[in-house]
């Protein structure tokens, strides 16, 4: 299999070289293109084209919050992981909001780091463990002053698999319809619980009671 391609966008090329040691490792990860700025990585984001963004939050020019925003606006099929030193709730449900699909803090091991690619890649979330606390708090905090337009039955089926950590794909494959039935039933998900995010989707409907628990070991496709 081809492996998995890589933008690094981190104002530190320090740090770059330390990442990119560490996910070039195992070589099932290539990373093809890195960047000082947020504004050079939505320029080679948008040259490259890669399968993963993986991208600090406090950059020159653009953060990563609004890489995030800009690439979920204009391009799809790329996964956007925040990797950062910051574990403030604002920035965690800003990036997530955007459209991030995992959120990594610096501290974690290379072991996590390397699933994290692996997972967004996938279709999967990646969240610390600390990250998870955080949003959980945030959403029951938010569901406490919202109310939300209730889910089809096939809806609450494709969301209850998207909590089981199944990808687009197999979410497709376990209910015999089209992966963009998949992403249409998802945006309309998101449209209802107000998420910006599977992640925050999920969380929401954990605090709301439609599903028991969000697992982060995703079963394999």
């Amino acid at each position: 299999m081809a492996p998995i391609r890589v933008l690094l966008a981190d104002d530190h090329q320090i740090v770059r070289a330390g990442i990119r040691s560490i996910l070039e490792q195992p070589g099932d990860i290539e990373v093809i293109a890195e960047a000082n700025d947020g504004e050079e990585a939505k320029i080679l984001i948008e040259k490259c084209l890669p399968d993963v963004a993986v991208l600090d939050i406090q950059m020159p020019k653009m953060s990563g919050i609004e890489v995030t925003r800009w690439v979920r606006a204009n391009l799809r099929g790329i996964g956007l992981l925040t990797l950062t030193a910051y574990d403030d709730t604002p920035y965690v449900m800003g990036v997530l909001q955007a459209g991030a699909n995992g959120y990594i803090l610096k501290t974690a091991s290379p072991e996590d780091l390397i699933q994290a690619v692996r997972d967004v890649f996938a279709g999967k979330s990646a969240l610390d463990a600390a990250i998870t606390q955080k949003v959980m708090a945030h959403v029951f905090e938010q569901h406490a002053l919202s109310t939300y337009q209730e889910l089809t039955e096939r809806e609450m089926e494709v969301l209850r698999l998207t909590a089981k950590g199944f990808t687009n794909k197999a979410i497709a494959t376990q209910l015999t319809i089209s992966d963009r039935t998949v992403q249409g039933h998802l945006a309309h998900i998101f449209d209802k619980l107000q998420a910006g995010s599977r992640t925050e989707a999920v969380m929401r409907a954990v605090s709301l009671g439609w599903v028991s628990e969000y697992s982060a070991d995703a079963p394999k496709e």
